[in-house]
């Protein structure tokens, strides 16, 4: 049997064919990897004018109290994630983790206060396995609704705005990580001012019926291209930011990742908040004394990317083994090969000098300051 027949669709995939995408398999789906202009050029569009993605086939999830007090929604995500979900103020998103028992990353998202419900996003691979455990967890407390009804799309760049302001003149007044509620193109439409590339830009979650006219509206403009997952990802890698399942798992916490700026001051020590969440102990210990290892920026020498998996060591031999390189690859706009691991703590100061194996070979790569390209988010 085809395994591709298997692949669930996107509201999107007559548009991304029509458009000339190459398809491939991602998390279950059937997604563009690159369009026509190929990936170099579709990265560096991305950072000089404005690139739109599709990413409907991450997880849309609304979280309702079933008391109707939004604050009993925010209580019980808390018990799932180690940040400060109760103080998000109306109208304003926050980046979480969902943590295990033994200060694991089960997965990274979105929380978005909603005013009388809380509206999250998660990785399209752990969607479904996300809301199975939202359910087991708080189900009892909050009504749970995976949306497979709606679209989600990111328009990001330096042009981000000035587009999308030509069919709502509003988001102007926006800044980083504010929510709003709006009318694209007669869709009700839920945008963020946020996204995963280190530019300035938007997600818009769009009813799935409505998703191809708002978005073909929006590459009307001559400033937008379509952009594929291999510029998503090359974007992601530039600024810095991890890849669910390469540089965070199940099997890293949250400080080892370099993440601890997501978990606010109220959720670490002292006062009723603290701790309370999965793997706290675990967590709060590293938060006190440090984690035994810790990502890294990484760059290589030379052209090459040293990809994931590669083995880092202090010695040219490679005898003394210090990390592993989770995320690599060419960054256009570093103008290099860039990547991420993780390496011992005695490894990790900025221009400590180390060696990636790479077929058969050790090369040299220098532990580097992130992220590789300066963010541009409008604060």
């Amino acid at each position: 049997m085809d395994g591709s027949s298997e692949l669930k669709k996107t509201p999107l995939h007559a548009l991304n064919l029509s458009l000339g995408a190459r398809m491939v398999p991602f998390a279950g789906y059937e997604m563009p990897v690159q369009y026509a202009a190929g990936v170099m050029k579709e990265h560096l569009h991305t950072r000089a004018s404005a690139g739109l993605f599709d990413v409907s086939h991450m997880g849309q999830v609304t979280v309702r109290a079933r008391s109707g007090d939004n604050a009993d929604a925010a209580r019980a995500l808390e018990t799932l994630v180690p940040v400060d979900v109760l103080g998000l103020g109306e109208g304003r998103q926050r980046y979480a983790l969902f943590t295990n028992d033994a200060g694991g990353i089960l997965d990274d998202l979105m929380i978005a206060n909603r005013g009388d419900h809380f509206y999250v996003v998660v990785n399209a691979a752990c969607k479904e396995a996300d809301f199975a455990h939202m359910l087991a967890k708080i189900g009892d407390t909050c009504e749970l609704t995976l949306h497979d009804d709606r679209a989600l799309i990111a328009l990001q760049g330096p042009h981000a705005e000035a587009v999308l302001a030509e069919l709502w003149a509003d988001v102007s007044s926006m800044r980083f990580m504010d929510v709003r509620a709006c009318d694209l193109h007669d869709a009700d439409c839920i945008v963020s001012r946020s996204g995963y590339t280190g530019e300035d830009g938007f997600e818009i979650s769009i009813p799935a019926s409505l998703a191809e006219a708002v978005c073909r509206r929006l590459l009307d403009h001559p400033d937008v291209l379509p952009i594929g997952l291999g510029a998503r990802d090359s974007l992601r890698l530039e600024a810095g930011l991890c890849l669910y399942g390469n540089d965070i798992d199940t099997t890293t916490t949250p400080v080892e990742a370099g993440l601890e700026w997501a978990i606010q001051k109220v959720r670490r020590t002292g006062g009723e908040r603290a701790g309370g969440f999965p793997g706290a102990a675990v967590i709060l210990r590293e938060l006190e004394n440090g984690a035994s290892r810790r990502r890294v920026g990484l760059k290589a020498e030379g052209r090459a990317p040293v990809r994931g998996g590669a083995v880092l060591a202090t010695d040219a031999e490679g005898e003394d083994v210090v990390g592993t390189v989770t995320s690599g690859g060419f960054g256009p706009n570093a103008d290099g090969p860039v990547a991420m691991g993780y390496v011992t703590k005695a490894a990790t100061a900025p221009g400590t000098q180390l060696y990636a194996g790479v077929r058969g070979k050790f090369l040299p790569i220098t532990v580097a300051a992130m992220p590789f390209v300066k963010n541009t988010f409008k604060r």
